[in-house]
């Protein structure tokens, strides 16, 4: 069973069987038959859905921006390689302009996919209401609300719509928080319409509990105004469902396949061959590594995880074994990988030398340095696109939230009975009295590669300083500008509205 082409169709129509419909048969049924049964009613918020899509690769770029922007991750140039005109240099360094494909991208991606959500509840909207209705458009609701919380998270004051219907051509930009409080509103009106299940690909409650958690842990930088309280009691409304436990091993949410895992609340269904759009492991594999994993394609050998970011992890913590390809690289036989070009043995080390590295360096140094992110497995065979889910909540990050609530209401240790059973998992001993200087460095190395560590770092006042091959940046940086593009066809854009 492909499972891009089977999961939308199941998981959207509650109690229903599998279906081998597909969102292109979908669109061929005539939009004056709609919604002629429970299927057809079902089927419109695939669009919503499916525009998650694009969001993990340079499609959209949202989790790249997330990553390539913090302390944990670089695309160093390798010489001729990953220069690519400085577009990963710029995100790293924090000196990106308003005309960058990280911001065109992301941007550009993010609006079409408020817009598809919009369209589809419009057209609900007009329909004789009825209970099911009502609940496809607060499905819809809490989709178009989470497109819209990684807009205000990313680009701050934007423009706001919730419908199609009677819109000015050239909307103004909405303050952040105002945005925030509708989207508060939103999410809250909407749970008791939604589905109280553990289906991750459905805008469950579940989803509306954790970006509610989410919009509070946030709330300071979005408003102003600190809601710790409110997060924390959202993050008990997830935890109380009882659908999510930890998984034993902490590599099992990121395994391929991984569609069931007990720690996952939602996620984004790549398919290989059916569903694409997931290719950190051709970013961040070397040439050769194809030799590990029996891959028939060659990967790029771009990605590589800072050296404090791997040095934060102790030795024994069974995350980084896990998480990182690090030293020695064998093939899929067991025998050493020598290095095409280098002709020594292919070895990882923690140590990039610079971010750009040139002919001056060493040719195992360009081609070799950095250890490579694994948190998400690469199977035997795998091709230039993952069959591996994308987590985008997982109960581990709610008890995390869990423990920086508590800890910033009564102080250090506070949360140390929700980050305990994540370091027991990972076999390192417990943090007694732990505080919040711990517990970033704690979401830092449980959450590596999950696309939380911008967010993290801005909201714990870390994002501006300087590390690894980045100087302080002040901030303005904390938000991506406009894209040119945007703001050139719209230069209401650039003004709040009236």
């Amino acid at each position: 069973m492909k499972k891009a082409i089977y999961i939308f169709s199941f998981l959207l129509i509650a109690g229903m069987g599998c279906t081998d419909l597909t969102e292109d048969l979908y669109d061929k049924i005539p939009a004056d038959l709609y919604p002629e049964n429970d299927l057809q009613l079902a089927t419109l918020a695939v669009p919503g859905y499916a525009a998650f899509r694009p969001l993990v690769d340079d499609e959209g770029w949202w989790y790249l921006a997330q990553e390539i922007t913090s302390d944990e991750l670089c695309a160093p140039t390798r010489d001729a390689d990953w220069d690519d005109g400085g577009k990963w240099r710029v995100m790293h360094e924090h000196t990106w302009s308003n005309d960058v494909e990280g911001v065109n991208n992301m941007w550009g991606r993010l609006y079409e996919a408020t817009t598809t959500c919009n369209i589809k509840s419009d057209f609900l909207k007009a329909l004789p209401p009825s209970d099911d209705i009502l609940k496809k458009i607060a499905e819809l609701d809490v989709l178009r609300s989470m497109y819209y919380y990684l807009l205000i998270d990313n680009f701050g004051d934007v423009p706001y719509l919730s419908t199609t219907i009677d819109v000015p051509e050239k909307p103004y930009r909405n303050h952040r928080e105002a945005i925030w409080d509708s989207l508060v509103s939103t999410l809250e009106s909407s749970l008791p319409k939604l589905q109280n299940v553990d289906k991750k690909y459905l805008a469950t409650r579940s989803l509306a509990y954790s970006l509610l958690a989410k919009l509070y842990l946030n709330a300071e930088v979005y408003t102003g105004t600190p809601q710790w309280e409110k997060a924390g009691n959202y993050c008990d409304s997830v935890i109380n469902t009882g659908f999510y436990t930890l998984d034993p091993d902490p590599q099992g949410p990121f395994v391929t396949n991984n569609e069931t895992n007990s720690e996952i609340i939602f996620s984004i269904p790549y398919d290989e061959n059916e569903f694409k759009g997931f290719r950190i492991h051709m970013r961040s594999l070397h040439y050769q590594s194809n030799l590990t994993f029996d891959m028939p394609v060659g990967p790029w050998n771009g990605f590589a995880a800072l050296e404090s970011h791997y040095n934060s992890y102790e030795d024994g913590d069974l995350r980084k074994e896990k998480f990182f390809l690090a030293g020695a690289q064998k093939d899929s036989k067991g025998a050493v990988i020598l290095d095409a070009v280098a002709a020594v043995p292919l070895f990882f080390s923690p140590v990039i030398p610079a971010l750009r590295m040139d002919a001056t360096f060493t040719t195992a140094q360009i081609r070799m340095s950095g250890v490579r992110p694994f948190k998400y497995v690469v199977k035997k065979g795998s091709i230039e696109n993952l069959s591996n889910d994308f987590v985008v909540f997982r109960i581990t990050d709610i008890y995390l939230m869990k423990a920086e609530a508590e800890i910033r209401l009564k102080g250090a240790g506070a949360g140390d009975e929700w980050i305990d059973p994540i370091r027991e998992r990972a076999e390192v001993s417990k943090q007694a009295g732990a505080d919040l200087d711990f517990l970033l460095a704690e979401r830092g190395r449980e959450l590596f590669m999950e696309g939380h560590r911008r967010q993290d770092l801005i909201r714990f006042g870390e994002f501006g300083k300087a590390w690894w091959e980045k100087l302080p940046s002040d901030a303005s940086r904390e938000t991506f500008p406009i894209p040119k593009w945007a703001s050139d066809a719209n230069e209401n854009l650039l003004s709040d509205s009236q």
